[in-house]
């Protein structure tokens, strides 16, 4: 019923303070579960591990409540690309191969006032990065490649910044990690402490069309909100990715979600723009893929059975959609509710199968399974049950026809 989805990776590497305790981790592009080193930079890497970390792994699983340290590449540090995501959990790591101009150095600095955190990847000194140093809040130096010399000069350098913490990465002996806690290093990275471990999932990816038209509602003059909702709904890896994003503890936001309208309307224009963009360059080798239709039928077949049963219509069709999903992932709804992190009624009905959503799922599941008996005993009559499941059939058809007809010439 469901097309095949398609498997997720991250690296993550630990930063250790003086103490041996993890400070946070770099979060690092794989292109597959056994890459040792990233075989993808520039911006459409970043890209790939945002996307991943926040809305397919889950912040959460790969960095607990720790920082997470990522690497940016110029687009996203001027704005040409977005970042969707407030500064509590994450350090914006710039790469050395950021060519420092006025034009950086101003949106560093307007970062900084937003309250991220800034760190400079394998810091030299003389290489132009020196007007970052008042705006930084780590430097990390690569130890490897750095002479001993040049090292501790550079280490003086950077004591003359009494903002500035430094880390030594690329740490692959004992000696090394015992001569730069010798020369006052505050945080650990390397080999010798850990090598990047490379963290999967299981995603479903949104189809381009989508989002490209998910793009061009939120860019024009009015925002037609029905349209937003009805088009992200039409999408389940598109609901599931931004009810994730509106979720992660990193964005702040004040309560939990339960349905695709209250995320959007808490994720607002401008952040939905930021993450429908991030989309779009993280899933640029996606050769894209067939509406779900199953996941929408269930999905709407749920919300219309609410409306019969009166409950909320809403967080019926997140239950609906999500114990679709959870099947062609290969994992237990519980444990996709949980990593979505979503309002207790919808993870109650999905993990335990109570209360008045939980009640609705297991009279869609009986119908799916032709359980007669149990379709009897349920509270709404079969025929009832029957235009419920035709009329999602239609719905799901018609949002599903026009996108997979071919163009006419």
């Amino acid at each position: 019923m469901f097309p095949p989805s398609g498997a997720v990776h991250v690296g993550r590497q630990p930063i250790f303070d003086r103490h041996g305790d993890v400070h946070g981790y770099e979060l690092l592009f794989r292109g597959d579960a056994g890459a040792v080193e990233a075989d993808e930079r520039g911006a459409y890497a970043t890209s790939r591990v945002l996307i991943t970390a926040f809305t397919e792994i889950g912040l959460e699983s790969l960095c607990g409540r720790g920082l997470c340290f990522v690497n940016l590449t110029r687009e996203f540090l001027v704005g040409d690309l977005p970042l969707p995501f407030d500064h509590e959990q994450v350090v914006l790591e710039i790469l050395e191969t950021v060519t420092i101009d006025d034009v950086v150095v101003a949106a560093v600095a307007d970062l900084v006032a937003q309250g991220y955190r800034i760190a400079l990847d394998d810091y030299v000194f003389g290489l132009g990065h020196e007007p970052l140093l008042d705006l930084a809040t780590y430097v990390k130096i690569d130890v490897l490649e750095t002479a001993p010399d040049e090292l501790v000069a550079t280490v003086e350098r950077c004591r003359k910044y009494p903002n500035l913490t430094l880390i030594a990465e690329r740490l692959e002996t004992p000696e090394q990690l015992e001569h730069t806690r010798a020369l006052g290093f505050d945080l650990f990275q390397g080999y010798v402490l850990g090598r990047p471990q490379v963290v999967s999932g299981t995603a479903l990816s949104p189809s381009r069309l989508a989002r490209v038209e998910l793009l061009s509602l939120l860019v024009g003059p009015g925002i037609p909100l029905n349209r937003v909702v009805g088009l992200v709904t039409s999408d389940p890896a598109l609901s599931l990715r931004l009810m994730a994003a509106a979720n992660a503890d990193a964005l702040g936001l004040p309560v939990k979600v339960s349905s695709v309208h209250e995320a959007v309307l808490l994720l607002g224009v401008g952040r939905l723009r930021d993450w429908a963009t991030l989309m779009l360059v993280s899933d640029l080798d996606d050769p894209g893929t067939q509406q779900l239709s199953g996941a929408i039928t269930r999905a709407r077949m749920c919300q219309n059975i609410a409306e019969r049963m009166g409950v909320p219509p809403e967080p019926a069709f997140t239950v609906g959609l999500i114990s679709a999903v959870a099947e062609l992932l290969g994992q237990r709804a519980a444990e996709l509710a949980m990593r979505l992190s979503l309002s207790h009624e919808v993870t109650e009905a999905l993990v335990d199968g109570v209360g008045p959503l939980g009640e609705l799922l297991s009279l869609v599941a009986a119908y799916e399974a032709s359980d007669l008996p149990m379709l009897l005993a349920a509270p709404l009559p079969v025929e009832e049950t029957t235009r419920a499941y035709l009329d999602a059939v239609a719905y799901t058809g018609h949002i599903i026809a026009p996108r997979s007809r071919p163009a006419t010439p």
